[in-house]
């Protein structure tokens, strides 16, 4: 996506292998496929999709503002939402909007369950539990707040609680933590590592840094269409 919006910018990815599980359960050609069983649906593709996918696509989406972009769309026009069916789950309620959910999921995420924070609120019950929209709905049933990493942040920071239980990506709870030192904060599961993440450490960073390498380069074509359906999704906010 940085490389999309900031051509002439170098944009380094310091693990190559480090790519996103749930943007490979949505390949192009199968998305294409299901485009063409689909004619008049809306595609709406989140920015964790590759940029082939986005270039298919009517507009982009992140966690923070599906919904927003779901609410823009004409309500008798269906929608198909890819890759992450927890989300699009999250976004039709929300949205009030007939979507379509593409079969796929973030496998963090997808690991917790309702009895992971059944026990999480048993072991803390003064806690609030705050989840990823990209979580099962079972779980997200049970949450006091859904929202993305951002908005996750921002709630605790603003709320007058000292206790929350988490429900995403371990990596949260350092800025949680450092945002609000007075505050507890515990994990819904200690099994939310996404290891892709974990493979980019900071010597990587700092070779990738020095050597300018590896960079991400879309190409121009490619480019061009993707650019459309995020430059859609900046236009609503």
């Amino acid at each position: 996506t940085a490389s999309i919006l900031s051509p002439e910018k170098i944009v380094l990815l310091p693990e190559i292998k480090a790519g996103c599980p749930l943007a490979d359960m949505a390949p192009a050609e199968k998305v294409k496929n299901k485009i063409k069983e689909l004619p008049e649906a809306v595609v709406v593709s989140y920015v964790n999709s590759s940029a082939t996918v986005k270039s298919l696509s009517d507009y982009c989406c992140t966690s923070a503002n599906a919904v927003q972009i779901a609410r823009s769309i004409p309500a008798e026009k269906e929608i198909l939402f890819l890759p992450d069916m927890n989300l699009a789950d999250f976004t039709a309620k929300k949205s009030k909007r007939k979507i379509i959910p593409w079969p796929g999921f973030c496998p963090t995420h997808h690991l917790l369950t309702r009895d992971d924070v059944i026990k999480a609120k048993e072991l803390h019950p003064q806690a609030l539990l705050l989840v990823h929209p990209e979580c099962r709905p079972k779980v997200c049933n049970l949450a006091d707040y859904i929202g993305s990493t951002r908005g996750i942040i921002e709630f605790a920071s603003n709320n007058l609680v000292k206790e929350y239980i988490i429900g995403t990506e371990l990596g949260i709870f350092h800025p949680l933590k450092k945002n609000n030192p007075n505050e507890h904060f515990f994990p819904a599961s200690e099994n939310m590592i996404c290891q892709n993440m974990k493979l980019i450490t900071l010597e990587k960073v700092l070779h990738s840094l020095k050597k300018l390498e590896p960079q991400v380069i879309v190409p121009d074509d490619i480019r061009k269409k993707s650019l459309k359906a995020l430059n859609r999704m900046i236009e609503i906010g």
